[in-house]
């Protein structure tokens, strides 16, 4: 039997542990966002360039989120590794891959995705595993896919409903949020429940042969179809509201945005960006 000196020894070090580990991460945070601050101050104009030219989300925002907006960018874009197969590497494709994930998650409390370390940015179509098909983009445990030549070409027609970015960013929310919860948002995983009482009768509906605004491809399985959904949400807004109010308005009040109205966010009330990040870029 341990004494209690031991056991108070034991408690001890648990507490200096666990302390050090909080500290450590917070002194990478700070040092993270130290180093984003003085890209921006360094940067803006640039990045904000770049975005407007090929992001038509960002280059449609109101002027008092779009300072937001970049700065959300440059946190996630520092927040991870970037690996490039068979490509060589452009300044431009971090900077618009974070803002294609920060696009998704601009009206969410927590959007850094914290789970996905890695992504993976490939020059063409790919195969996978043992899948006959070739891939734009996948979402797997170890980082998320995706294939820059479809990435950049989807951003570019944003009116056709095809956004591998977009696309790939919807199955990585939903997978920190139900499978890992490493990053997990809470207002978005608990209205997902409003939301799927809304999506799953249009989703069946679809299975059974229905055609509406959505890209067939929804009809495949739940997941795709929420996929599908968050590409035409953005790129086929206008169409997606008339034909499919109840739908829309679900996605709205999920991702807390609107994208038919210039500040796209509906209620920035509960938004404290709190991570040490972004309170240090912005204070």
């Amino acid at each position: 039997m341990r004494t209690l000196t031991e056991i108070t020894l034991i408690i001890g070090l648990v507490v200096a542990v666990f302390v050090l580990a909080r500290l450590g991460r917070w002194v990478i945070q700070w040092i993270r966002a130290a180093k984003v601050t003085r890209i921006y101050d360094d940067r803006h104009w640039e990045f904000d360039g770049i975005l407007s030219q090929y992001n038509p989300y960002y280059k449609s925002l109101d002027d008092t989120v779009r300072d937001r907006f970049l700065r959300r960018v440059l946190n996630f874009m520092e927040a991870k590794d970037f690996e490039y197969i068979d490509i060589e590497q452009e300044e431009r494709m971090p900077l618009l891959i974070s803002a294609a994930a920060v696009q998704l998650t601009f009206g969410l409390e927590n959007y850094h995705l914290d789970y996905f370390k890695t992504i993976y940015i490939l020059r063409e179509n790919y195969r996978f595993g043992l899948y006959n098909m070739p891939f734009e983009g996948h979402v797997s445990e170890d980082g998320i896919y995706l294939s820059w030549n479809n990435f950049i070409r989807e951003f570019t027609d944003y009116t056709d409903g095809q956004n591998v970015g977009l696309h790939e960013m919807a199955h990585a929310l939903v997978y920190v949020n139900f499978t890992v919860e490493e990053g997990k948002d809470d207002s978005f995983h608990d209205k997902f429940k409003d939301f799927s009482e809304v999506a799953r009768p249009v989703f069946e509906k679809m299975q059974a042969g229905e055609v509406t605004v959505l890209d067939p491809y929804a009809a495949t399985n739940y997941q795709e179809f929420w996929a599908v959904s968050i590409e035409t949400f953005f790129e086929k807004a206008h169409a997606f509201k008339k034909q499919m109010p109840e739908l829309y308005r679900a996605l709205c009040i999920l991702l807390n945005q609107d994208p038919l109205t210039p500040r796209k966010i509906i209620n920035m009330e509960f938004l404290h960006d709190r991570s040490t990040l972004e309170l240090l870029a912005i204070n």
